[in-house]
This record gives structure tokens, sequence and C-alpha cells, in this order.
């Protein structure tokens, strides 16, 4: 009676083989998830985005308009929206300045105060003459951003020249913003 039952040495040819697949298989896998996520971060931090940006003194004398952004590096909004800010500063670089000032760097007390930032991410959104025109705070849509800076550009009005969404809490230094009475921040207090 012949068996039909492999030898001890296909055995041991086919368990290399299958280690040796599997290996392979997770080396594979190793070098996608490695290569995924190196795509998935955000090519820009916050900080190496606000070094490519404007100096606020070229950007409110030049001719162009502007968009300051008020963030600082902490603020989980102004992170989750570098990735597209990235993309909106690449997309208007010619006809746009585009300025970010850390709220962390007391150099921008003058400017947190004629703004009156009291959240993150703060834009203000300055015409060709370095004039504010409109701001918005917190995270907003990129395609609020961009129809902003679309009339902008144009010297039109803004859609959303004053829309809110999610915002990082920033206290300014005390007496650092001071609200007049007809200030809707006011809530109604009387200022002196």
């Amino acid at each position: 009676m012949t068996q039909n039952s492999p030898n001890s040495s296909e055995v041991r040819s086919a368990a290399q083989i299958r280690n040796l697949l599997i290996v392979l298989a997770a080396i594979a896998l190793t070098i996608s998830i490695f290569f995924g996520l190196r795509t998935q971060a955000p090519s820009n931090t916050l900080s190496e985005m606000a070094k490519a940006s404007a100096p606020i003194e070229t950007a409110l004398t030049n001719g162009k308009p502007t968009m300051l952004e008020f963030y600082a590096n902490w603020c989980t909004s102004c992170q989750s929206m570098a990735g597209d800010l990235s993309a909106i500063k690449q997309k208007y670089a010619e006809p746009m300045n585009f300025v970010m000032l850390n709220i962390d760097n007391s150099k921008w007390l003058p400017e947190i105060e004629k703004y009156r930032v009291d959240g993150i991410p703060h834009f203000v959104y300055l015409n060709n003459k370095g004039t504010a025109v409109a701001q918005t705070i917190g995270e907003v849509p990129r395609s609020i951003i961009e129809e902003n800076l679309d009339a902008l550009i144009a010297g039109k009005n803004l859609p959303h020249g004053q829309s809110v969404g999610q915002v990082s809490n920033f206290n300014p230094p005390t007496g650092a913003v001071k609200a007049s009475s007809s200030d809707p921040r006011a809530h109604g207090s009387q200022v002196q």
C-alpha cells in the first residue's frame, strides 16, 4: 500500500514558503502604513506656515488685500485648519498677503488689541489699503474662507464677513481688549 502523504522534506519546504510569504506581506504592510501616515500628516506646521507668511509691515503697504490670522500652536482649531489654510495660501499666493500672528508672542499685543482678538483662530480681512473690512472667528470651512477671499480680491463685500465657528478660548492680558458699549461683545455693559 502506497501512501500519498507528503514526506517531511516537502512539509518543511511548504512551511518555509508560507513563512517567507508571511514575512514579505508583513514588510509590505509596514511600508504601506509608514508611507500612508507620512502622506496624512500635515505638510506644514503652524510654525512653518508662520515663518513663510508675509511680514505685517509689508502686507499693510504693498497694495494687496491681506488675511491676518491670529493663532497659537496649542490651539486645536488652528491645528485642524492648518491643512486647508496651507492649500488656500498656495492657491491665493499671488493676489493676496497672508500674515500669521501668534497670540503667545507679546510683540503682537497691539494688533491683538486693535482687532479685539478674544478667541482663535481669528481671521481679519484687510482690503488693498490695509483697512479691516471683515473678521471671522473660529474654525470655519475652507469654502467660506475662499468665498471671502474671492470677494476681497474683487473689492466686494465679503459674504461671510462675520462668521463664527468653533474657537479655542484666549484671554487677552488684563486690559488689553476694551469694549465699547456699542460693541456686541460688550453685552450692554458700560466700559469706562
